[in-house]
């Protein structure tokens, strides 16, 4: 088990203010967007970006009214740039998903907190690498529990 101190050498101050701010961001009872609205409240954020798969692009659109009231707000959608999928993938066809083009979006518009909406399985991840501010997921992509990924252990339980 570590010790006290190596614990706290893992974190740098501005990830022990982060810690903090989450924890008094928390309320007991409220859903994950009143969490998040209370998080960049306490943390004096004035502009949020939202990067939503293209399929959830109705649902980005209500998380950014429901922001809009407090908060800058700007959204992108996955399929930014028009990229055909043959430029990452062989054989590939279609339009591709363009998470690093999302996040570079999200930046030219100062964004000082991002929120991951429904993006794929590793596209997720190049967003979040690529995001110069801290990324918040609020819904996860879940083809076969309707983006409710808790349902998994529901059923195999």
């Amino acid at each position: 088990m570590m010790e006290s101190n190596d614990i706290q050498n893992l974190y740098t101050s501005k990830d022990l203010e982060t810690m903090n701010r989450a924890e008094l961001a928390r309320i007991p009872g409220k859903n994950r967007v009143e969490e998040i609205k209370n998080y960049a409240r306490l943390s004096g954020i004035k502009r949020i970006g939202i990067a939503n798969c293209i399929s959830m692009q109705k649902e980005a659109e209500m998380l950014k009214t429901m922001l809009n009231d407090e908060f800058e707000v700007y959204s992108i959608d996955c399929k930014v740039g028009k990229v055909p999928s043959s430029v990452f993938a062989v054989d590939a066809k279609g339009i591709s998903c363009n998470p690093a083009a999302q996040a570079d979006f999200l930046f030219e518009k100062n964004t000082e907190l991002n929120i991951s909406f429904g993006l794929c399985v590793g596209h997720d991840m190049v967003f979040a690498a690529k995001s110069k501010v801290p990324v918040t997921t609020l819904i996860v992509k879940d083809r076969e529990y309707k983006h409710n990924s808790m349902e998994i252990f529901k059923t195999n339980s």
